[in-house]
């Protein structure tokens, strides 16, 4: 199947592409990677789409730490967060993440910025911002604004950012020193969708568990959270997580699969976290 038929515009810079967007009264996509995009375009679940090539707007692009925050720009590929050396310092729960994205000729392509937008529940990077407690930042032409990651996915496919709008940058608090960061999944095959994957933060002031591929949105993990943070064990964390996770049956994996894969993992992650503990005891 081909594409519909779509205008195509290449934007100068951040500021034409915004003017563009707002001119396109909604009826334009932003294209940055485009792995998933162009495959909802070929499958003509994208109708007649207008596309704005973003590519060559620097203004999006580097990674920087601007004091105790991580500035990723929107357009930095899957393989630059995979390879830099201040991801892996920094905000290391991405560093895992990165590699376990697809295959290769998409981290190639594809953006943190595109992954975010298109917000799809099985993907890694939502779950990441939610457990990091990041902030998504928007600009549009009322101007810039940050989302709370938490705030920003609403629904399936569906986020905060307005049709005028688009992703600029990811700020991330840096990890502090003491502070542990696990990216695990469950999958049949290497590059496949999750059956269920998990992000784990453990700070100074309390856990965060992010769970990606076991509902409509990743999920924060709000119960096992409370369990961790009172020192309860992995086996009483993962004893509650029915009560923040209810997946669906699908043709991929039943629910009660998918709530058996996540408790394994919270499992998983936990111990791996106490681990590093000790070895740095």
């Amino acid at each position: 199947m081909k594409a519909a038929a779509a205008g195509y515009v290449r934007a100068n810079d951040l500021s034409h592409a915004i003017s563009l967007l707002a001119a396109s009264e909604g009826q334009a996509r932003v294209l940055a990677g485009g792995q998933s995009l162009i495959a909802s375009l070929n499958l003509r679940l994208a109708g007649e789409t207008a596309l704005i090539d973003i590519n060559g707007v620097t203004e999006l692009c580097g990674i920087a730490l601007d004091g105790d925050v991580l500035r990723i720009g929107a357009l930095t590929r899957h393989r630059e967060l995979a390879t830099s050396d201040l991801v892996a310092r920094h905000a290391p729960a991405i560093s895992q993440a990165a590699p376990l994205i697809a295959h290769a000729a998409i981290r190639n392509r594809g953006t943190i910025g595109g992954s975010l937008a298109y917000a799809d529940p099985a993907a890694e990077l939502p779950a990441c911002m939610i457990a990091l407690d990041a902030t998504i930042v928007v600009q549009g032409p009322a101007g810039r604004r940050g989302v709370r990651a938490t705030d920003f996915f609403i629904d399936l496919f569906t986020t905060d950012l307005g049709e005028d709008e688009m992703i600029v940058a990811i700020e991330v608090p840096a990890c502090a020193p003491g502070e542990r960061q696990v990216t695990m999944e469950l999958a049949r095959r290497s590059g496949d969708y999750a059956l269920a994957g998990i992000v784990l933060v453990r700070r100074e002031n309390g856990a965060r568990v992010a769970f990606f591929g076991v509902g409509p949105t990743a999920v924060l993990a709000r119960a096992a959270m409370a369990v961790i943070d009172r020192e309860g064990s992995p086996d009483e964390a993962a004893a509650v997580l029915d009560q923040d996770i209810q997946p669906l049956d699908d043709v991929h994996a039943p629910a009660s699969v998918r709530l058996h894969l996540a408790r394994v993992l919270l499992r998983r992650a936990l111990n791996a976290t106490l681990a590093a503990e000790v070895g740095h005891v």
